[in-house]
């Protein structure tokens, strides 16, 4: 694993990536805020849900579906810190599918703070692993299973798919 203060027993949890360097999104496209928990198996993320329009409604909320996507950056940090720690560049990964996404409200309200963990529970020999996803806020509960394809190389993955 990565060396960094996350490990030190009685010390602050002071991560030393910022969450822009790890993902391959970027500018008002990164949703995630910051790195709480990293180790082999899984990551913890935090963000607050924002009212800047990109997702966000007239009524100040963001609809619940965007957990998808929060729940893929933070699959994409969990494999962009592992790249790092390898000395390897950040690489795109791919959003597959997910089953039964499930969360207990309609919409995030803008300005809530969220967490989102993502734990590695399948990881197979073609670049393919399944994550199990949470969300948690104050009244806030969602789950699901991605399925990601995250290769070692995307461009060379990409050659010749005409994208």
């Amino acid at each position: 694993m990565c060396p960094c203060s996350l490990d030190i027993p009685d010390s602050p949890a002071v991560f030393p990536y910022a969450i822009e360097t790890l993902v391959p999104q970027s500018g008002r496209m990164v949703l995630l805020d910051r790195v709480l928990d990293v180790s082999d198996n899984h990551i913890l993320v935090e963000l607050n849900v924002r009212d800047d329009g990109l997702f966000s409604s007239v009524d100040q909320h963001v609809p619940a579906w965007v957990g998808l996507e929060y729940m893929a950056q933070a699959i994409a940090a969990y494999s962009g810190y592992h790249r790092k720690c390898r000395g390897e560049a950040i690489g795109l990964g791919f959003l597959l599918g997910t089953r039964y996404f499930q969360c207990s409200v309609g919409s995030f309200p803008c300005g809530t703070k969220l967490t989102v963990r993502a734990e590695k529970i399948i990881e197979a020999a073609n670049d393919m692993s399944v994550f199990d996803c949470t969300i948690a806020g104050q009244n806030i509960k969602a789950s699901s299973k991605l399925n990601v394809l995250l290769p070692q190389d995307s461009k060379k993955f990409l050659a010749g798919k005409g994208i």
